[in-house]
Order: structure tokens, then C-alpha cells, then sequence
């Protein structure tokens, strides 16, 4: 068993808190001294973007928007993947969480195909050369298009895409299968629930948000990406070994 204390963390869950506090320590410093912004590089942007890079598909997910951000995800994955990667190992539970983070992105990406493929469908010739041609350095001025179709565009192209998210909620459905039975205190309000009902509630609050909130700045597909690649994960897990760890 694994002592208390951050430093008595199993080896990965200790890692990855660790790079993603430096990573928005690096941000935040880079950004002062040069005004240049690392989650406006690292993070994941259409693959139709100009500012879109292959590394972006495993960098987005050590990247936050902020500390309270950054927090409620390290907090959950200090809370729940402790547990999993004591049971699972080292190894098992990085490709877990690996496999949920870059889950997450698919899903995620696919959403923003389906909303590009219908503003390229309305979109006129010209209001498309106007965004293509200018919409990024209007948007790195902080200026936005007036006209709705075209402001959608510019900010799907620009707009990227940060946060362990999707992992952790792949780590909360992880952790609801192999615990559904633990009770769970919740914060609001104070009241004991089931893992297998917290996950249940979480993930129908996200498919709910999902799709009544398509444009929300919380990518709410992604976190039900993490999810669902995990699960998928364990199932196959479950069919190819004895046990599941």
C-alpha cells in the first residue's frame, strides 16, 4: 500500500500532476515575459485549423485554462487514480489513461466535424475567404466577426481545446466499475452516494450538457469520450484476460 502525502503517490498519478503543474507554472511564466500563450500552442485545435499540429493530440491534455481547472482535475485523479493504479500498475493504468485522453480528443473532434461541415454548408464563398484570410489575426486582437456564421467558424478554427478532462472522467468510470458498491461523499450537498450512481449522474449531467449546450466552452463531448473509450477498454480487458488486473 501506498503511504499518504503527494510524494507517496504511485509513480504515474504522481507524474502527471506534477507535469501539469509545471506545464500551467510555464504558462503562466512564458506569458508574462514574452506575452505568448503555451495552451494557444499546445492545445488541440481542428485538424482543418492552420494551428493544428499532431503533437497537439497528447500535449492538450497537460495544458489548463487556469488554477481551478487545473485543480478539480488534479484533485479527482489524486482521489480516484491512486486507487486504479494500485490495482492496475503502472503500466496498465498510463494506457488507461492515455487511451481515455486521446478518446476524449477523437470524440471531441468529430463533434467539431459535424458543426464544421454545416457552417461550410451556409457560409458564402466570400464571408469564407474573409474568415480563412483574416479570422485568426482578428481573433488573436481579441475581435470577433458581427456576423453569427462567421463568427462560429473563426472561433471553431481558433479556439483550442485544453485539460486532462476526458481522461479523468475516463478514471471516475473506471472506478465506479471496479468500486460501485464505495460510498462516496459528495460536497453539494453533503450526502453519501454509490460510485456506480455518482458515475451514472455525471455521465447523464455530461450527455445532457452535450446536447442541449453544443457551443458551450466546456468540451462536455469530450469528457463522455473518456468515458466511453474507457469503458470499451475494460470490456476488452475483461474478455482477454482472467481478470481485469
Amino acid at each position: 500500500m501506498y503511504g499518504r502525502g503527494f510524494f507517496a503517490l504511485p509513480p504515474v498519478v504522481k507524474n502527471i500532476i506534477l507535469i501539469n503543474v509545471l506545464m500551467l507554472l510555464a504558462d503562466y511564466t512564458v506569458r508574462s515575459v514574452s506575452g505568448v500563450e503555451l495552451t494557444m500552442i499546445l492545445g488541440l485545435y481542428f485538424p482543418k485549423s492552420d494551428q493544428f499540429l499532431p503533437l497537439q493530440l497528447f500535449t492538450h491534455m497537460f495544458m489548463h485554462g487556469g488554477i481551478w481547472h487545473l485543480f478539480f482535475n488534479m484533485y479527482a485523479l489524486y482521489i480516484f487514480g491512486q486507487v486504479l493504479e494500485q490495482v492496475w500498475g503502472p503500466k496498465r493504468f498510463f494506457i488507461y489513461y492515455m487511451v481515455c485522453g486521446l478518446g476524449a480528443a477523437f470524440i471531441h473532434e468529430t463533434v467539431i466535424l459535424f458543426q464544421y461541415e454545416r457552417l461550410m454548408n451556409i457560409i458564402t464563398p466570400d464571408q469564407l475567404e474573409l474568415v480563412l484570410n483574416e479570422g485568426t489575426a482578428f481573433f488573436s486582437q481579441g475581435k470577433v466577426f458581427t456576423d453569427g456564421t462567421m463568427k462560429s467558424l473563426q472561433l471553431l478554427l481558433n479556439t483550442p481545446t485544453v485539460g486532462a478532462s476526458g481522461a479523468v472522467f475516463g478514471i471516475l468510470l473506471a472506478f465506479g466499475v471496479l468500486f460501485p458498491n464505495t460510498q462516496l461523499m459528495l460536497l453539494f450537498p453533503p450526502i453519501p452516494i454509490k460510485a456506480k450512481y455518482f458515475v451514472l449522474a455525471y455521465g447523464g449531467i455530461e450527455l445532457y450538457l452535450a446536447v442541449t449546450q453544443p457551443g458551450s466552452n466546456i468540451a462536455h463531448a469530450a469528457h463522455l469520450g473518456g468515458m466511453l473509450f474507457g469503458y470499451i477498454l475494460i470490456r476488452y480487458w475483461r474478455k482477454t484476460t482472467n481478470t481485469l488486473y
